[in-house]
């Protein structure tokens, strides 16, 4: 899925969005790594990343890929423990939790923003859960006010922020969002 057709109209070349494959693990966490050095993503870096990557009831993953190297994730996953969106979403909605699907995991390298990337990687796993008959959502630290600004541009609605235990000693301020109908 190229995001601007032929070309991007500033000359520049366009990403792609494709499935996630067994063999980009090694190039996902590298693109991780710099991600959270740079902009704290994730908040507690895991032992092991690339299981990470896929943890939980996983629906899909995608990759983006720019000028031959790949430069974003997502993950669309059934919710699981710890996830608040799916519950706030369903409570609201009279669904059950299993009507919604959680987009996670997502993330661009730093030197590739501002090229809608996470939009388009976005806007993947949001057709993906459409397809399955779920309804999006997420869930993101207030503190990632970038991510935040993301979504609230693509017209997520911010169901509630919360606190949430993620430790004994370490409790977070997390963001809940629900994809527009």
């Amino acid at each position: 899925m190229n995001i601007d057709g032929p070309g991007a109209p500033d000359g520049r070349p366009s990403p792609w969005v494709r499935q996630r494959a067994d063999g980009d693990a090694e190039e996902c966490v590298r693109v991780l790594a710099e991600v959270h050095a740079r902009d704290g993503y994730p908040v507690n870096w895991p032992d092991q990343p690339g299981e990470w990557l896929s943890r939980g009831s996983l629906l899909g993953s995608w990759v983006a890929e720019l000028e031959g190297g790949l430069v974003g994730h997502v993950g669309l996953s059934q919710g699981g423990e710890g996830d608040l969106a799916p519950t706030l979403w369903s409570e609201r909605n009279g669904a059950t939790a299993g009507a919604t699907a959680v987009v996670s995991r997502l993330f661009v390298a730093p030197w590739a923003r501002g090229r809608r990337i996470g939009a388009l990687l976005v806007g993947r796993a949001v057709a993906e859960a459409r397809r399955r008959g779920l309804h999006p959502v997420l869930d993101v630290v207030a503190s990632d006010t970038a991510a935040a600004a993301l979504y609230e541009r693509l017209g997520w609605e911010l169901m509630a922020t919360v606190e949430q235990q993620w430790s004994p000693h370490q409790t977070v301020a997390v963001r809940c969002y629900a994809a527009p109908p």
